[in-house]
């Protein structure tokens, strides 16, 4: 088997987290029954993007791994016979949290796990003060459907991430995200925001010869005087990077039948990973040379 269907579940989160969880719920059951395989879900789908101020009290949301979320969707991947992604608040111990993505089977097993390596610092994204770097490298889970990787948000700016992700032997990479405008910020600097945003997920499916899909949340979340429009946008491309299947800024899923037969294809007449320099590569374990 070749070819599978994959989902993306474009959605808007409350403050409730019973909530979010309960729609995502519904949303995964209606791209199984069109026919979706793989099933992946936003970056921290089951609260409001708490990362926009410096709160001590937010660390209530994190929870264990496996813990009373995993426990649920094990339990749904296994009734649907479908492979999911969720992306979780995770506590890993006392004093250390992770952004962390987990790959559930069709059997519901906990097969797959990703702690995001890239952890932003940027107004409104205090994901420093939240989340340790992972500790778990980058990875490659071979399903039924595929091999899958999984890299979260701020990940999916850095090529060397997708390049090394791909040379665990991911065919698609999946890019959880929580990522928008600030209002303020959106007349003058949104559409290039969201182009620079398109085209480098683009490049990385180019230049690895992979599938990506990309999935992100919606709406417009407050946390006091603050506020965040997340842009929505979820994509999905092929090892061209054509694009196959995009969303708008309104909730979605999106589905599409992807076949891991073109990664072979694409490789043969773009031979990116044949003709790497891998001897020449060494500098770029260093920082930029000052002046």
């Amino acid at each position: 088997m070749t070819k599978t269907k994959i989902a993306l579940i474009q959605m808007k989160m409350s403050s409730e987290p019973k909530k979010n969880i309960s729609h995502a719920i519904n949303k995964i059951r209606l791209a199984n029954k069109k026919g979706a395989k793989i099933i992946c879900l936003p970056e921290l789908f089951s609260s409001r993007y708490f990362c926009q101020n410096e709160n001590h009290s937010n660390f209530n949301l994190a929870e264990k791994i496996p813990g009373p979320t995993t426990k649920l969707f094990s339990s749904l991947a296994k009734q649907l016979k479908i492979i999911l992604m969720i992306s979780l608040f995770e506590k890993k111990t006392a004093g250390i949290y992770h952004n962390t993505s987990i790959l559930i089977n069709e059997k519901g097993k906990i097969i797959g796990k990703y702690r995001k390596m890239h952890i932003p610092d940027d107004p409104q994204y205090y994901e420093k003060f939240y989340f340790t770097p992972g500790d778990l490298g980058f990875k490659s889970f071979k399903t039924s459907q595929g091999n899958v990787g999984t890299l979260i948000c701020w990940d999916q700016w850095f090529p060397e991430a997708a390049r090394l992700t791909a040379l665990q032997g991911a065919e698609i990479i999946f890019y959880p995200t929580a990522i928008g405008w600030h209002p303020k910020e959106k007349k003058k600097f949104g559409k290039s925001q969201l182009e620079s945003w398109t085209s480098i997920q683009r490049s990385h499916a180019i230049a690895n010869g992979v599938y990506v899909a990309a999935v992100n949340r919606v709406g417009v979340e407050k946390q006091g005087s603050k506020k965040l429009e997340f842009w929505g946008n979820s994509i999905i491309f092929d090892p061209n990077g054509n694009i196959l299947k995009k969303a708008n800024t309104k909730e979605s899923i999106i589905i599409c039948e992807i076949d891991l037969k073109k990664i072979e294809t694409t490789r043969r007449h773009w031979p990116f990973f044949r003709d790497r320099r891998i001897d020449s590569y060494k500098k770029i374990l260093k920082n930029p040379i000052d002046g």
